[in-house]
């Protein structure tokens, strides 16, 4: 669900409008489904890393790191929507959604070291192959098919509203998938006697995750130095409020992410004269925005053409430009 509040003042022919769209990536009642995801995959993660142990089979324990992931994933989308939760103070104005970037990011880079580390296990092993056992492959591997189909259903319901949970579901879906492979690698092992499909199993695995894994890596490393999100066009964006009535130009366009799930938006809107309705713009604007579907937070300054030239001509982002186009603070709410 989201809330909406405007703010806006008039004062010399200059406003300011701040949108705000709390979108929370997970309702309370998916802290259940959370909980019960977590607790499974945990267990099956246990699980599978000590057959993989036991039985000395690559492949159970790059899936066992597979499963891990999907417990940070979890972990991640569920700290995600607590934090969202969290209200903003004097220290922390924006409260605390940039924590769930930096617990992607984080568990992006471990992830891949890690995979690296098993890729290079598993490269060593195909020069000297060694028997494992099929059927316990298949059994532990099989288990997994379940635990993952299990884990998709909690989040099933709530894909097609939320982001966040679509991307739950998918990923679990998708290590269902994996863990068929798996299944598939041992049935190979007692079919045909194959000892490399093993290390060559764990090999397909460590790809798969490091695919999956660096567009994590790369899509948090962009959004912790505040690029523009992904599914967003900035010239577009400029387009539809260059195209506003009554707006003749847009500077100081600026469009990051607070969070993995909330994204905000601040732009200088030049008015085309001094005699255009401030509040018919704001209004224009608060509803071409919404179109996007993917911006919550947004403040806009509207500028009549004399102090636009003067904001312009010292717009190229340095602090005296800063100071010279200056927000105005708000206070009337609509």
């Amino acid at each position: 669900m989201s809330a909406g509040h405007e703010h806006g003042r008039h004062d010399h022919g200059q406003s300011d409008h701040h949108g705000h769209h709390h979108h929370h990536p997970a309702p309370a009642d998916f802290n259940a489904a959370f909980a019960i995801g977590i607790a499974l995959n945990l267990g099956f993660v246990a699980v599978e890393a000590w057959y993989g142990w036991r039985i000395n089979s690559l492949a159970l324990l790059a899936d066992a790191g597979h499963n891990l992931s999907d417990v940070a994933g979890l972990v991640l989308a569920w700290g995600g929507a607590l934090a969202g939760r969290l209200r903003p103070d004097a220290r922390h104005t924006y409260g605390w959604k940039r924590a769930s970037i930096l617990a992607a990011f984080a568990n992006a880079l471990l992830l891949l070291v890690a995979m690296g580390s098993l890729g290079w296990e598993a490269v060593q092993r195909l020069q000297a192959p060694v028997a494992t056992e099929g059927w316990t492959i298949i059994a532990v591997a099989g288990v997994g098919i379940v635990v993952n189909t299990a884990t998709a259903l909690l989040f099933m319901r709530g894909r097609e509203s939320d982001l966040n949970l679509r991307g739950a579901f998918l990923h679990m879906a998708a290590d269902a998938l994996v863990s068929l492979g798996v299944v598939l690698g041992g049935a190979l092992v007692l079919w045909q006697g194959w000892a490399w499909i093993d290390p060559v199993m764990s090999l397909l695995i460590a790809v798969v995750i490091v695919v999956g894994t660096w567009s994590l890596f790369r899509q948090s490393l962009h959004l912790l130095f505040d690029g523009v999100p992904e599914g967003i066009d900035l010239a577009a964006v400029r387009q539809l409020l260059t195209g506003l009535p009554g707006v003749a130009e847009v500077h100081d366009l600026h469009i990051w992410a607070m969070g993995t799930s909330q994204n905000a938006l601040t732009a200088h809107l030049v008015l085309a004269d001094a005699s255009v309705d401030t509040g018919t713009v704001l209004q224009a604007a608060e509803q071409a925005l919404q179109t996007l579907g993917r911006i919550g937070h947004v403040t806009l300054q509207l500028e009549p053409p004399g102090y636009a030239r003067h904001c312009a001509l010292r717009g190229d982002g340095s602090e005296t430009a800063s100071a010279a186009c200056g927000l105005v603070s708000l206070q009337r709410r609509g």
